[in-house]
């Protein structure tokens, strides 16, 4: 399962780092540092498959040598705190081949950071763990100043912009989705933190294999530490309550398989022993739920509390639908009349849904096809309703579709999150006399559906669902609306009314019912599908078509559509040049907005991206700049309306000439102009394809799609949400044929569960995971004084028994070697080959456990007999021991200070006595303990705030390995050599 992780870092002096040093980590390479006098050699570190210094337009040639670049960059500054260079680091997915994650990490590499300038230095690390499964990320160290011809000028502060990061984190979500989308993989990732998803878990560092391997020699030790810290604790918190990680498996998919669980558990734990004891805390959990085979025949779970919700919204849903509250008399409008200013009159199907939701019951659904007309037929029913002494309130999703929701039917409207967060603080409840109509109600996921049914039917208050299931799916778990529809009937209207032309309500009309292939192919008949070499010609001739018609027909409406943010991003910028070619905005003013600096200036289109209602404005609502100046701004709204504001108040706008498929569910234009990538599906190519009246032009570039059979392929992908209850568990929808149909559909493997499911949630972990083959649960781990485990998979500090067998082994082999030094004899090549040997064993059960056992006997010689005769526990306490202080760069200050501290004293007592010859060889022992110190920059770092404990005053910015040298020749000269 794809996995999401995207940090970006400063390198900075500050804290002891070199530009140099980094990149020679990070490229597994050998690389002289001029500004330092000495050599990085990483050239022995596994895993680097690629790496490249990627260059924009304009830079100099000598920049790709990787020691020139450096050093350059260490050069260029002067400050002692100089900030050197800019991290970032990402997860590649494990399902893609090495090539496949190269070329990922490329392109998103060229577009987003060279493309704007910077100097990219990637590294793409393909490292294993130790069951073999991969682990691959990208390092990239961008440069911080700009670069012209003549080499580095200077920084770019636009560049550490915070929105920026939202940006890339944002765009690399899409660039993977869109990739394993366009490969035919499974799997998604999402960029939003744990908090913004409601997971009582701490997001995690990203460290792989080759950076773990590295912390005895102070490289990424702090963030390898912090790192298992973290895991261990998200760990600690699903063993206490294992509920934890089932509820942020289906935050997002109401249903999941044993690998989804699998690898949740490897995320968020610290080593086998606890991998064991989450996946075994969950498996065994009451709260896991067993629901049978999906179409691949794959063993899919849920969680007793996914079950219980959406028990919940049935429940709720049939107390609304049998209630009789809310009817109207008959009819008092005159079908045939027109309605509205626009002459238009109600087609059958719509007086069809006009009176199935004016009809008795609490719960109305209508189903429609995008453009068939729904808010001409809300706004006669909101006066039927308000003549009848009710009042109206209008809900969506997004604010942008519940603008558009309430300039379409009058009824006043507001995104559900607001509405929820009114009724959290008791305010603006609903009413026995409310109806409550729900716009684009497909996609609402199951949760929140179930929240505001339930609360509807607690006040006594109607609601009617409008939407269609085969648009934009819910971003939360579940399929509500479908389940909603299929359980209690809807309306529906498939009349397609929006489009003037017959040909373009039949593509509408294949659109929503799957057939994909037949739109595009019409829309390239009639001259609306546009292919380019790349997407970046295929933007460019989408901006030049939006721009002749935007002259040929100003009056007319238009909005340009794209899958992605960053997308969105460029051709805003794109579109504005050509407003600005044409003279047709006033000066740019410089404006702090929520997402960064952006230019405005009188005559541009605008987005509002926060809704206000004290402004009357919502998420997606957009406008005309009228006036601004870098404190505030004067807006003319598309619905007439005008609205002014200081930017300190409100800043969360952003140029509004394109805006993503998903802002745009609910919007009707004139003229829609869309630019196709690989994330799309038959959800959002339905819903961009169907926005306009009058045309739309589809643009797509090559390098996405070969031809226009790839474009169809992949804007027809099925990603349609699923729910617990279509794999009819017991308690689930009670017309099991109705399931069933759906279940075929699904390519659902549909076997009678019921009586099995009451004896697997019985027999928990033996039938519920029957795939998964249990082990027993780990005992806890014993702890040593620090909080951290003695041993992995110990119990009260004894070693499992592979690990104590490898211990013996080593320790047998290094008691030979050990005994032919006390004699004086040479060691024996096949006395060597044995402790190799039995150092590769060891490393087998835990990376790294040899290093750790040689440093642990080096320290207490006595292990090495104990353990040779058997008795392990002490050298695989100590190895533990060692293990943490490789790994904690403050542990390893500790032992450092303390040995300093002790070879001053046996130097100082040797002077003392009068053997200078005995002191001097102390001092040289010294000299090396502190050359030794440029291999452990981060340890260096960590010294110079314990100075004093070491003698030293750090007055002067030297490293303090030099000033550690240089008190030495101090000592000499004050008379130790006299």
């Amino acid at each position: 399962m794809a996995i999401y992780h995207f940090s970006a870092k400063v390198i900075s002096r500050a804290n002891g780092s070199s530009a140099v040093a980094s990149a020679a980590y990070r490229s597994a390479s050998e690389l002289h540092d001029e500004r330092l006098g000495r050599d990085h050699d990483f050239s022995n570190k596994a895993g680097v498959i690629h790496s490249e210094v990627m260059l924009p337009q304009g830079a100099p040639e000598r920049l790709s040598d990787r020691t020139v670049l450096w050093n350059e960059v260490e050069a260029g500054e002067k400050r002692k705190d100089a900030q050197l260079a800019r991290e970032v680091e990402f997860s590649i997915p494990r399902e893609m081949s090495e090539k496949q994650g190269v070329s990922l990490a490329r392109d998103f590499v060229e577009k987003e950071f060279v493309r704007r300038g910077m100097v990219a230095d990637l590294n793409v690390h393909w490292d294993h763990a130790k069951d073999g499964s991969p682990k691959p990320h990208a390092h990239v160290m961008l440069s911080m100043r700009e670069v012209g011809p003549e080499g580095f000028g200077k920084k770019n502060r636009d560049w550490n912009s915070n929105e920026h990061l939202k940006g890339w984190r944002e765009a690399w979500a899409a660039h993977v989705n869109e990739r394993m989308a366009e490969l035919g993989l499974e799997g998604r990732i999402d960029h939003r933190s744990y908090a913004d998803q409601g997971i009582d878990l701490e997001p995690q560092h990203k460290i792989g294999p080759a950076a773990s391997r590295m912390p005895g020699q102070g490289l990424e030790a702090e963030r390898v530490e912090d790192h298992a810290r973290i895991a261990r604790a998200n760990g600690e918190k699903i063993l206490a309550n294992p509920e934890i990680a089932l509820d942020a498996i289906t935050r997002q998919q109401a249903t999941f398989t044993q690998r989804d669980l699998a690898q949740f558990a490897f995320r968020h734990s610290d080593g086998k022993d606890q991998f064991d004891q989450v996946m075994s805390a969950v498996r065994t959990s009451p709260e896991l739920v067993a629901l049978g085979k999906d179409g691949r025949g794959e063993d899919r779970f849920t969680s007793r509390d996914m079950i219980e919700t959406e028990q919940r919204l049935e429940r709720a849903g049939d107390r609304l639908a049998d209630r009789a509250g809310h009817g109207l008399p008959t009819a008092a409008w005159d079908r045939d009349a027109a309605v509205g200013s626009g002459g238009l009159t109600l087609g059958a199907e719509q007086q069809a849904a006009l009176s199935h939701i004016t009809g008795k019951g609490d719960l109305s659904i209508v189903v429609g096809y995008a453009g068939t007309g729904k808010s001409t037929m809300l706004g006669v029913a909101r006066d039927e309703w308000e003549r009848a002494g009710y009042q109206v309130r209008g809900a969506a999703l997004s604010g942008i579709a519940a603008e558009g929701l309430e300039g379409g039917s009058g009824i006043a409207s507001r995104t559900i999150a607001s509405m929820e967060y009114q009724w959290e603080q008791g305010r603006e409840l609903l009413g026995p006399r409310d109806v409550l109509v729900i716009d684009e109600a497909g996609m609402i996921g199951t949760r929140q559906m179930e929240r505001v049914l339930s609360e509807a039917e607690r006040a006594g208050a109607k609601v009617v669902l409008i939407g269609d299931a085969e648009q934009l799916q819910a971003i939360e778990a579940g399929a509500a609306f479908r389940a909603l529809a299929e359980r209690h009937g809807a309306a529906e209207i498939s009349e397609v009314r929006r489009q003037h032309e017959d040909w373009q309500k039949d593509a509408t009309r294949a659109l929503a019912t799957g057939r994909t292939g037949e739109a595009v192919h019409a829309y390239a008949e009639h001259g609306m599908a546009h292919a380019a070499e790349t997407r970046l010609a295929a933007r460019g001739e989408l901006v030049d078509r939006w721009d002749a018609q935007r002259l040929a027909h100003p009056d007319k409406t238009r909005i340009i559509l794209t899958h992605t943010n960053v997308e969105v991003r460029d051709l805003n910028l794109a579109a504005r040049d050509r407003l600005r070619d044409a003279g047709e905005l006033g000066h740019d003013v410089r404006v702090s907005a929520e997402r960064g600096a952006r230019e405005f200036a009188n005559g541009d289109r605008i987005m509002f991206l926060k809704n206000e209602r004290g402004l009357g404005v919502k998420n997606g609502t957009l406008g005309k700049v009228e006036r601004v100046s870098p404190d505030s701004m004067a807006v003319k709204l598309d619905d007439g309306r005008s609205v002014a504001f200081d930017l300190k108040d409100y800043a969360h706008v952003d140029h509004g000439y394109a805006a993503t498929i998903h802002k745009s569910q609910g919007v009707t234009v004139d003229q829609a102009h869309v630019l196709a990538t690989p994330g799309m599906d038959r959800h959002s190519a339905y819903v961009a394809l169907s926005r306009h009246r009058e045309s739309v032009q589809l643009h797509y570039g090559r390098d996405d799609f070969a031809d226009q059979r790839q474009l169809v392929r992949t804007l027809g992908r099925e990603r349609v949400k699923d729910m617990a209850g279509d794999y009819g568990h017991e308690g689930a929808m009670a017309e099991q044929d109705r399931v069933r149909a759906f279940a075929e559909r699904r390519e659902i493997r549909f076997p009678e569960l019921a009586r099995e499911m009451v004896a697997k949630v019985q027999a928990k972990a033996k039938g519920m995971f029957a795939g998964f083959r249990p082990k027993p649960t780990s005992p806890e781990p014993a702890r040593d004084g620090k909080g951290g485990p003695n041993i992995i998979g110990s119990e009260r500090g004894s070693p499992v028994p592979n690990q104590a067998k490898a211990i013996e082994r080593y320790a047998r082999a290094q008691a030979d070697m050990d005994r032919m030094r006390e004699k004086g004899l040479p060691v024996l090549p096949h006395q060597k080959q044995a402790l190799a040997k039995a150092g590769d064993a060891l490393d087998r059960v835990r990376p790294h456990a040899a290093r750790d056992l040689s440093s642990a006997f080096e320290r207490n010689p006595a292990l090495v007999r104990d353990a040779a005769e058997g008795k392990a526990g002490g050298a695989a306490r100590a190895m533990a021991e060692e293990a943490q202080v490789r790994s904690n760069p403050e542990l390893r200050a500790d032992r450092f200070v303390e040995r300093w501290q002790g070879m001053a004293r046996e130097r100082a007592e040797l002077a003392r006595s009068g053997d200078r010859a005995g002191a001097e060889r102390a001092a040289k022992k010294m000299d090396g303990l502190a050359g030794g110190l440029h291999r452990d920059p981060q340890l260096e770092s960590v010294l110079r705030r314990r100075a004093p404990e070491l003698g030293l005053e750090m007055r002067r910015d030297r490293p303090i390995s030099q000033e550690l040298t240089r008190s030495l020749e101090i000592g000499r000269d004050r008379g130790l050599s006299r």
